[in-house]
């Protein structure tokens, strides 16, 4: 990758963490040269949480010299931060009425996420029944407002196809394991989701062990996804 940006930059991440792919998806799609670093949030290092406020991923580490450095933490102040300081490909529309409709759809992807948290942990078919509505009711608002794609805004990447992208990595990794029905007859989001995982910068913001690692995620935590397979 090439890039414009004078400073040094390290993405502090976490091999499943959906944030993380947010930020890897927009470096790449900027072309921003970037190191990673990946930490084990269960055994979190001491140098870890002596920087992160939150004792969370993504953080993006800005060097700049030998000695000045800046911790910059939360996935949408670290996109935000790479639209301002990385503006030769931005991924936000320049009309100020569509980039806070972006902005809006953004948050509802992260909404999204929760619920998906929901449905991977949930342990019984009332918690998993529950997540599985609530995701089926917001995709079919998200369809509501796709176009003919292939991306969220038509031709252009943008910031909202970086955070969808992971969204529907999961999905990726529960099809293989059962019929979940929750995009079933979406046919933009569809289109959308082929499209995304098509791109370059989506499949390279995550490891290969991805699915594997999920997997042993959903095992850990005996979720109620997996006794469907039977």
């Amino acid at each position: 990758m090439t890039t414009a940006h004078k400073a040094r930059l390290t993405l502090v991440s976490h091999h499943l963490c959906p944030y993380v792919q947010r930020a890897a998806i927009a470096l790449a799609e900027k072309g921003v040269d970037f190191e990673r670093v990946t930490v084990d949030l269960a055994d979190k290092p001491a140098w870890f949480t002596a920087i992160s406020p939150l004792g969370k991923v993504p953080l993006l580490i800005v060097r700049n010299g030998e000695s000045a450095e800046t911790v910059l933490f939360e996935s949408a102040v670290i996109l935000e931060y790479l639209e301002e300081t990385e503006t030769a490909r931005p991924l936000h529309p320049a009309d100020p009425l569509s980039r806070a409709r972006h902005r809006g759809f953004i948050e509802f992807g992260s909404a999204i996420l929760a619920d998906l948290w929901g449905l991977e942990t949930a342990a019984d078919a009332g918690g998993y029944e529950a997540a599985q509505a609530k995701l089926r009711e917001k995709f079919a608002r998200v369809e509501a407002e796709l176009g003919d794609g292939p991306f969220f805004a038509g031709g252009q990447f943008s910031l909202v196809d970086a955070v969808f992208a992971p969204i529907f990595r999961y999905f990726d990794v529960f099809d293989t394991i059962a019929a979940t029905g929750i995009l079933d007859g979406l046919t933009r989001i569809a289109r959308w989701r082929a499209a995304l995982a098509a791109r370059l910068s989506v499949a390279g913001a995550v490891a290969a062990d991805y699915p594997e690692r999920l997997k042993a995620f959903l095992k850990a935590h005996d979720a109620h996804l997996l006794r469907l397979a039977a």
